[in-house]
């Protein structure tokens, strides 16, 4: 089902975008996706902005912190569902990973959350929710439909995904990939891991956002200042999608399923 009340541990449940240019970010994304974006003062003279559609909150963004480090591009943030994340960041070391941003309580009662670098170096974001489940709408045009790990050793990377959320995996020939492993939740596949396609890339977390037509799409993105990083192509008997990074820099995919 496309509207989700509760995310299991080890799900995606969220995504938001640290943008170097936050105006530019805003513009793009309500006129790609159609996203309504809402305004949350979080303290410290910093906004969140909220993007809702069919009002339900899909994602996030907001400018990126005042310290980040000098040169750091825009990007977009995955998180995790966990029950605890406290307990998680115990087992995310205990499993070989680096606590970037240490638990935390993000105000007004939406969730507790920090974020880990796995031990290839990814970085991920785990999500305890509070009165904020995450994203309530998926697997729509405008929302998120997948989320993809792509690292240089991906079985050292899916044991610390295991070890941290308890999820399990399975890989096999995928598409035109002969070897993809599918992080799994309860019998369900939930995101998947791949080798870096592209040699000396560091691991990374992939959004793709559902759309209606993946053409259309780029070509729209592009009209808005977007750049394409890989045109539209199709992958056997799951859909159409392309890579795109956004004006103000952050990578994301968009994707197109084939009929049920």
């Amino acid at each position: 089902m496309p509207e989700v009340d509760r995310y299991k541990q080890g799900t995606p449940c969220w995504v938001d975008l640290s943008s170097t240019d936050i105006e530019v970010s805003k513009k793009f994304y309500r006129e790609l996706f159609g996203w309504e974006l809402e305004a949350m003062d979080v303290g410290q003279g910093l906004t969140y902005y909220m993007a809702r559609l069919k009002g339900r909150y899909v994602a996030g963004m907001m400018q990126q912190l005042p310290d980040a480090p000098p040169g750091m591009p825009s990007y977009w943030a995955n998180y995790l569902a966990v029950d605890s994340a406290d307990a998680a960041a115990e087992r995310a070391v205990a499993a070989g990973g680096t606590i970037v941003v240490a638990p935390d309580s993000v105000p007004n009662g939406s969730g507790r959350m920090f974020f880990a670098a796995d031990p290839t170096g990814a970085q991920i974001g785990f999500w305890e929710a509070g009165t904020h489940l995450g994203s309530g709408l998926i697997n729509e045009p405008g929302t998120m439909i997948w989320n993809e790990l792509q690292t240089n050793d991906v079985p050292k990377a899916v044991a610390f995904y295991e070890a941290v959320t308890g999820c399990t995996s399975s890989t096999g020939p995928a598409g035109d990939q002969r070897e993809y492993t599918s992080l799994v939740v309860e019998g369900r596949p939930v995101a998947g891991a791949l080798k870096v396609p592209i040699e000396g890339l560091l691991p990374f977390w992939m959004t793709y956002y559902n759309v209606e037509d993946v053409d259309q799409a780029l070509q729209q993105a592009v009209e808005l200042g977007g750049h394409v990083i890989a045109p539209a192509f199709d992958v056997p008997g799951i859909g159409r999608m392309a890579v795109l990074m956004d004006p103000a820099g952050a990578a994301f995919s968009i994707m197109a399923g084939l009929p049920a």
